[in-house]
């Protein structure tokens, strides 16, 4: 079985080797949806029309340019009024030849967040919470995230930050900052040892440049 690797075309090809067929000729102006038209604006006229045929085309339409999960298909599917029976059998299909992977989806959320957002582990657990993984999927995407980079990353977005909050109290851009973390799902003990190590040295190097 192909395996996914966020390559979605590779996906696409894997599930098109065995699946294709050709189609049915129509005459013009009474053709009837097929692989690659664009999915019908008005949801009553697509699924009812073929809707096996429709569901292909939202599933390939919705995993081209990101991967999602099999929750987030399954409630676009139902947005469709797809019938329930007809998205279980294609997201079942989708998920045998790799283009749906829960696993492989939740590691690429984990990894374009955190790089992209600076997201921490409870923050990136929500989202993916509310996207349908799988908790256990979800912990296992998260347990490969190396600490050191979480600390690094909760660094950079400091220092980023700094530079607006010069004019600013101790206290005021300690709690400024401190809430910033907070927010994007950092524990309170790195919080405040980040900021506080952060904050005090440019707070020194202000004081040695204006002595200088």
């Amino acid at each position: 079985m192909t395996q996914w690797r966020g390559d979605v075309q590779a996906g696409v090809a894997a599930w098109l080797g065995d699946e294709t067929r050709p189609e049915p000729h129509h005459e013009a102006g009474n053709r009837g949806p097929v692989r690659g038209d664009p999915v019908p604006e008005d949801p009553s006229l697509g699924p009812e029309a073929d809707p096996e045929s429709v569901a292909r085309t939202i599933l390939l339409d919705q995993l081209t340019g990101r991967a999602r999960s099999r929750h987030e298909l399954a409630d676009k599917l139902r947005s469709r009024n797809v019938p329930d029976d007809v998205a279980t059998r294609l997201l079942d299909r989708f998920t045998e030849v790799g283009l749906i992977d829960d696993a492989a989806f939740a590691r690429q959320w984990v990894d374009q967040r955190q790089a992209g957002k600076g997201l921490a582990k409870r923050a990136l657990a929500d989202e993916l919470r509310r996207k349908g993984v799988d908790p256990e999927v979800t912990r296992e995407a998260l347990d490969e995230l190396d600490p050191t980079v979480e600390e690094e990353a909760a660094r950079r977005l400091v220092r980023r930050k700094l530079p607006s909050m010069r004019r600013l109290d101790h206290a005021t851009a300690t709690r400024r900052l401190a809430g910033m973390l907070a927010r994007k799902g950092y524990p309170a003990g790195l919080v405040y040892s980040v900021v506080r190590e952060e904050l005090g040295a440019a707070e020194t190097e202000d004081d040695a440049a204006s002595d200088a």
